[in-house]
């Protein structure tokens, strides 16, 4: 590779980790063709950006980062880089349903990284890929928005709902 193309990568590289939420490092050691492409696919669909990158390229973009260390021994062997956006948790949901799939076990998380904190596999796959995505927050959100309001509207019409009642019960009576 050329110094000019390296150069390129290593700023590319640099801005994605400059946008991200959250990343996810993996390693697709002994996957197909078939089964990688499918990954992408499935990444695409959740709005992740994946990537194959060399170790070296992905040390020298992170060299001025405050994690850089703390990640350097999960850079290991063959890496591939999800990106999150938008979700933190989207990538590593992506990458525990696919690890659950028939041929998912040749797929294996090295780490994670997450406002600047570096997640052991076992966190990625635990706690970061068990968090709720962001329509859930939000779903979650506008409930108990909601929820003093519906109480308010229910007591409002139980006074005319108890004299329903009272007619109701007075005309059975009769």
């Amino acid at each position: 590779m050329e110094r000019e193309a390296k150069t390129s990568q290593i700023g590319e590289i640099k801005s994605r980790f400059d946008k991200m939420t959250a990343a996810v490092f993996v390693d697709y050691k002994g996957m197909t063709v078939e089964r990688v492409s499918k990954l992408r696919t499935e990444f695409r669909k959740a709005g992740v950006e994946y990537k194959v990158c060399k170790n070296t390229l992905i040390n020298q973009a992170l060299k001025d980062a405050s994690y850089a260390a703390k990640l350097k021994p999960f850079l290991r062997g063959m890496t591939g880089i999800a990106w999150s956006y938008e979700d933190p948790s989207a990538a590593a949901k992506v990458v525990k349903a696919f690890m659950k799939e028939a041929d998912g076990e040749k797929l294996s998380i090295k780490a994670g990284l997450i406002d600047g904190s570096v997640l052991d596999a076992k966190a990625v796959a635990d706690q970061l890929a068990t968090m709720p995505g962001k329509n859930e927050l939000r779903a979650q959100l506008l409930a108990t928005l909601q929820a003093p309001l519906q109480q308010f509207v229910a007591l409002l019409q139980a006074p005319a709902q108890n004299f329903v009642y009272v007619l109701s019960a007075k005309e059975k009576k009769e």
